[in-house]
């Protein structure tokens, strides 16, 4: 299958690629994050990608956080979250989806075969990748993606385990050709956070993979997939930063 580069309008955010990292992750750190209804793959992995993507028509830098889960029957991928630095989109994806968005701070940039992505929040780097190209991978095959993400609202009472709308599973499928992407070498660092537990939630546990990923996107849906048990997802209701990380409302406790 030949390998043919990305052409579009020089400078257009349409032409960049993603950033799409990859490692296996510890089993018993994954289960604790995973609501009831949801549960862990065998071998879970780690899935994180950096991506500067228009949305609502201007640029939006952010870190999707995920790790392989299964909801009935079907495997894909849990969000735990996406910090981003477009604050008009956070509020409603979250409202209207359950996407969970949070602002955090982003850089992410190629120059020549240099890659490099951070990802700040409440003044920490909790995420750190430097890379260089090593060479062209083979466009591959159609893949086809579900994640899951919840939507609830909890009851304006305040009451324990009362809801105004009670959590259920939002189910997104997307399906993709890969039209192009180049394979890295190189670092990633995560550094323990407070406020992004990823280096604690999700540790690395075996070799990490880069590439940098020109997608064509084929199909996109939103669903409900269905709803979760009420009482079991309550501890999860209360997160740090609109994430599915362990949290308290107010988030860390000073010590």
């Amino acid at each position: 299958m030949s390998s043919t580069e990305p052409q579009g309008i020089p400078g257009d955010n349409v032409n960049w690629p993603m950033l799409k990292i990859a490692y296996p992750t510890d089993p018993e750190k994954v289960g604790p994050l995973l609501p009831p209804g949801i549960s862990p793959t065998e071998e879970p992995e780690a899935r994180l990608t950096v991506y500067n993507f228009p949305v609502g028509n201007e640029p939006e830098l952010g870190l999707v956080m995920n790790v392989t889960a299964n909801y009935d029957g079907v495997e894909g991928e849990y969000s735990l979250g996406y910090a981003i630095d477009q604050e008009q989109a956070v509020y409603i994806s979250r409202e209207h989806w359950g996407q969970p968005k949070y602002l955090a701070q982003i850089r992410y940039f190629r120059l020549m075969n240099r890659v490099e992505a951070f990802a700040s929040h409440q003044s920490n780097t909790f995420l750190e990748y430097q890379g260089t190209v090593s060479g062209v991978d083979e466009p591959g095959e159609v893949t086809e993606v579900n994640e899951w993400w919840i939507k609830c609202s909890r009851s304006l009472t305040m009451q324990p385990n009362t809801y105004d709308y009670p959590p259920h599973v939002v189910r997104v499928y997307a399906k993709y050709r890969t039209a192009y992407q180049q394979a890295l070498e190189g670092e990633l660092i995560l550094r323990d956070s407070a406020w992004d537990p990823l280096a604690q939630s999700l540790p690395i546990c075996g070799p990490v993979e880069a590439r940098l990923w020109w997608p064509e996107f084929l199909a996109r849906e939103i669903t409900l997939a269905g709803p979760l048990d009420e009482d079991g997802f309550w501890p999860f209701a209360d997160t740090i930063g609109g994430s599915r990380f362990p949290g308290e409302m107010g988030g860390p406790k000073k010590s």
